[in-house]
């Protein structure tokens, strides 16, 4: 780490200084382009010196991320880069750890490590660029594909109900959970931001275009013409308001949500849901306008930060109960931990 004298020298580093020599190779139109761009363009706002940075990808096209970024990295396995940053992590905790996975990769055969690094709650932030399909080995359905997506894998259209990440970090305890997209930087630089303030597992879905297999599967919540209607931003303390003249809104009958008009029902601003990031109930339910229907009813897809808890980290965790067993036992060599109290003498 840096001394103050360090820092007081040394000049504070800008995007370009976080981009590698290597050239980037993505398809023309990948919304991989762009979250590399954001990424690189929030990371001098921390602070972090290069080389306590580490980025681990899996396999798929976003995990070319390691080689673009000049820090550590490395370009992991399939389905394991959620392991592996554990690792990282508890072995040196003073080190900024980012995961970068997709859809298929972090959700199919990653899916026991991705659950289980939400609950055991590291201070990593997981990046999934999610896309629905899989792009890396050319266009069958992944696991957040809709129901009856056609694709090289399911001519016929999947049968299968895909999976709703946000909703899938929940339920597995994660401590952050967002959702951003790739075709609006300001909001995913500070969904970023939010992120990596965040003490624990930062979880960040990130709506990303595949040019090529999937193009403009998410285009109704960012392009001018839709997105006022089809996108809802939910803020800390603010009311879930939506809609071309903002004359929409999102109010709790009980723990059941019922979209209201501003203007025409009689129901006013006060009366709507305020967001609250810690309530888990609420995030649960804002994760559910998920599916094109919500009991018979269209709801806009929310973006930002959807719930954020404080709760101690999982390496804090580990140290501190090495340091209590130290303090009680003293330090024990490591032939003696590998013996244990007990021996047999065999005649």
């Amino acid at each position: 780490m840096t001394t103050i004298a360090e820092q007081e020298v040394t000049p504070k580093l800008v995007a370009k200084d976080f981009a590698s020599s290597m050239e980037v190779k993505w398809c023309p139109g990948c919304g991989d382009y762009s979250i590399l761009k954001q990424v690189q363009t929030v990371l001098p706002d921390f602070g972090i010196p290069k080389e306590d940075l580490v980025f681990i990808s899996g396999i798929g096209c976003g995990a070319r991320f390691t080689y673009y970024m000049d820090a550590y990295g490395m370009h992991s396995i399939h389905g394991r880069a959620a392991a592996i940053a554990s690792g990282v992590k508890g072995a040196n905790p003073d080190l900024s750890v980012w995961v970068i996975s997709g859809d298929g990769d972090a959700l199919s055969i990653g899916g026991n490590h991705f659950i289980h690094l939400m609950r055991k709650n590291f201070d990593v932030n997981y990046l999934v660029f999610n896309n629905q399909i899989y792009g890396l080995t050319k266009g069958q359905y992944s696991p957040t594909s809709e129901k009856g997506k056609v694709s090289k894998s399911s001519p016929y259209g999947s049968v299968e109900e895909p999976f709703n990440p946000s909703e899938l970090a929940l339920g597995a305890k994660s401590s952050f959970v967002a959702r951003s997209m790739d075709r609006d930087p300001k909001h995913l630089q500070m969904v970023l931001k939010r992120a990596h303030e965040h003490k624990g597992t930062s979880f960040v879905e990130i709506y990303q275009n595949c040019a090529v297999f999937n193009d403009g599967a998410f285009f109704a919540y960012s392009d001018k013409e839709t997105k006022k209607e089809k996108a809802l931003f939910v803020e800390q303390g603010k009311p879930l308001i939506f809609g071309n003249t903002e004359d929409k809104g999102i109010k709790l009958d009980g723990v059941t949500p019922v979209i209201v008009n501003l203007k025409d029902d009689g129901v006013s601003v006060n009366d709507l849901w305020i967001h609250d990031e810690q309530d888990k109930t609420k995030a649960h339910i804002l994760a559910s306008f998920f599916d094109t229907l919500y009991n018979g009813v269209e709801f806009p897809r929310p973006f930002g930060v959807f719930y954020s808890e404080d709760r101690p980290t999982y390496e804090v965790e580990m140290q501190n109960q090495i340091d209590n067993q130290i303090a009680r036992k003293g330090k024990t060599s490591l032939d003696k931990i590998l013996s244990g109290d007990k021996t047999w003498t065999i005649l």
